[in-house]
């Protein structure tokens, strides 16, 4: 009989809002009156940065050394060297590595920064520019970009060895080509879309990590929506707003997320997998998967398999 590897899950915590105090040069951050639009980041594991945490701007994020596992909103699941990701403002990220040398891994990460406000106005009056929104559409569930590593690093050097006008149009070319790009697929179906405020951020976040933290445990909406002081029914409005699913979509989701990247993982079997992620039979976790995934568990388990290069 095949042997299980245990893996111990990570401990969900409440993302870190990022903000401008807090990017220190001492850190690898440029310097305020270096940038403009576009601010450029290198850095390493271990370091302070890596936390799970969001912010105001898009991330384009690029991994050159290590292989680990990657948090983008509600998916987990692994990365090696030249794993590239469009996240989109306000979408949780973290990257863990687990196979760092003894001296740590000094130039893991190659970060590109940039606000969507004055892309969206510039895209009125520069037509050029509109070719990207879609792609800046499709990054608010985070994108992993395909066979496209040897570019990115090159794109990331010359942005970053560039200032003023030659680095916004180097920038330029950059997101040109990802607009391009076809070989890719969206990650979360976590979206922080019509928040306003942050105590509403607040909120949403306190029953986004009560969710991760606690997928074994039964979850009823009415029990949070009675902590919050509301009515079913506006919770189930506020829900909806604030992360674009429903609250029964979405516990489901982050639960058969948390089963791939255990199917992914470890060799647990799929009917041991259901219930640790809070199924309670097996016929409801394989329906599920498959409306959310496309494929059964099983086959979900293979086909990453071959993607990754493990074994089949």
């Amino acid at each position: 009989m095949t042997s299980v590897r245990h893996r111990h899950l990570p401990r969900h915590r409440e993302p870190e809002l990022e903000r401008d105090i807090t990017r220190s040069p001492s850190l690898g951050y440029e310097a305020p009156e270096e940038t403009g639009l576009v601010r450029c980041l290198a850095h390493g594991f271990p370091s302070p940065l890596v936390r799970w945490h969001f912010h105001e701007e898009y991330e384009l994020h690029l991994i050159t050394e290590t292989s680990g596992k990657a948090f983008i909103g509600d998916w987990i699941g692994p990365f090696e060297p030249g794993h590239l990701v469009l996240c989109g403002p306000r979408l949780p990220h973290n990257w863990i590595s687990l196979d760092v040398p003894a001296g740590g891994a000094a130039g893991r990460d190659r970060v590109i920064q940039f606000r969507h406000e004055p892309i969206e106005r510039a895209a009125v009056e520069i037509p050029e520019l509109r070719e990207v929104l879609q792609l800046l559409e499709r990054a608010r569930h985070g994108i992993e970009f395909f066979g496209f590593a040897e570019r990115a690093l090159a794109h990331w050097d010359a942005v970053k060895a560039a200032r003023g006008l030659r680095r916004f149009a180097l920038f330029c070319d950059y997101l040109a080509d990802l607009a391009q790009c076809t070989d890719y697929r969206l990650l979360s179906n976590v979206q922080m879309q019509g928040v306003e405020g942050d105590a509403e951020v607040d909120q949403i976040n306190v029953i986004v990590n009560r969710i991760t933290a606690n997928l074994a445990e039964p979850i009823v909406m009415a029990d949070i929506a009675a902590e919050l002081g509301m009515s079913e029914s506006r919770f189930s409005r506020f829900f909806k707003r604030s992360t674009g699913n429903s609250f029964t979509d979405f516990v489901n989701r982050v639960r058969i997320n948390s089963a791939c990247h255990l199917l992914m993982q470890t060799d647990h079997y799929v009917t041991d997998i259901c219930y640790q992620v809070g199924f309670n039979n097996v016929a409801n976790f394989n329906r599920r998967f498959l409306e959310i995934k496309g494929m059964t568990p099983t086959e979900f388990r293979r086909q990453s398999d071959h993607r990754f290069g493990g074994g089949a």
